[in-house]
């Protein structure tokens, strides 16, 4: 199966909306801004379509600016040279974090606090598994790449679910061979077409969270081909990506609920 992730994040920001829907004012997040560039330009006129789709209103300020009448904050990645990226995520509260980017709310998660927040693309990775009635408890899961983005909170999530997880880098010399052992593989390398389909097992997820370019084109870190041989894939562009944005604003309408 190949995931619509488009279609299925339409569905989480419904689901959103509905909630944010039965407070007495929308929810507020505010975007902060270190550096402007075509890419983010681009990133932050998604994140404002869709926070409308969530229900919430949308604002962006440039780093240092107050945000005391937020909701909830996000820091639009990457921070400008010089700038601390952790002195930045953590000066952000854990009751506004909705990207799970500081220290504390990551803390929190990583203990499995029960009210703790998932970040947006382990809450994609969720989503994708409760779609399609998937337990990844006793699987064998291999993780490429330690991001703090992806492959950390995967890692930590899938842990958390009983997986049995594994965690490598693309240069690590005995990837292929965990490859083709793995029930589960979520890529985060950002290194293009670096999974072929020989590299795997007839039936495994394979979760591409692996953004790049090549050839002038956005790719993934799986060969296309790949999905030939997995009961769930999820392509490049369109998979997980619009799927961790929609739960990204899932969070900051779970945020608004406990402060408005």
């Amino acid at each position: 199966m190949i995931i619509d992730g488009r279609a299925l994040a339409k569905e989480v920001l419904a689901r959103a909306k509905t909630r944010a829907e039965k407070l007495v004012r929308p929810p507020m997040v505010v975007a902060l801004i270190g550096s402007d560039t075509p890419s983010t330009r681009s990133y932050l006129a998604i994140k404002t379509k869709k926070a409308e789709e969530a229900g919430c209103v949308f604002e962006t300020r440039p780093l240092g600016a107050s945000f005391d009448d937020a909701d909830a904050v996000i820091v639009q990645l990457p921070v400008p040279a010089g700038v601390n990226q952790k002195e930045v995520c953590d000066a952000i509260p854990v009751e506004k974090d909705a990207d799970v980017l500081s220290s504390v709310a990551r803390a929190k998660f990583e203990i499995g606090d029960k009210d703790a927040l998932l970040p947006p693309v382990a809450g994609a990775v969720r989503e994708i598994f409760l779609r399609n009635n998937f337990e990844p408890k006793g699987k064998r899961a291999v993780i490429i790449g330690d991001g703090w983005l992806v492959g950390n909170p995967c890692a930590k999530w899938l842990g958390q679910q009983g997986a049995e997880v594994i965690v490598f880098t693309s240069e690590s010399d005995n990837l292929t061979a965990a490859l083709r052992a793995a029930d589960i593989i979520v890529s985060g390398a950002g290194s293009p077409h670096l999974i072929k389909p020989e590299m795997l097992k007839e039936g495994v997820i394979l979760i591409d969270a692996g953004t790049s370019e090549s050839g002038g084109t956005i790719a993934g870190d799986a060969d296309p081909a790949c999905a030939d041989k997995c009961s769930i894939f999820t392509p490049v562009p369109g998979g997980v990506g619009p799927l961790a944005v929609a739960c990204l604003f899932q969070n900051v309408v779970t945020l608004a609920q406990h402060q408005i």
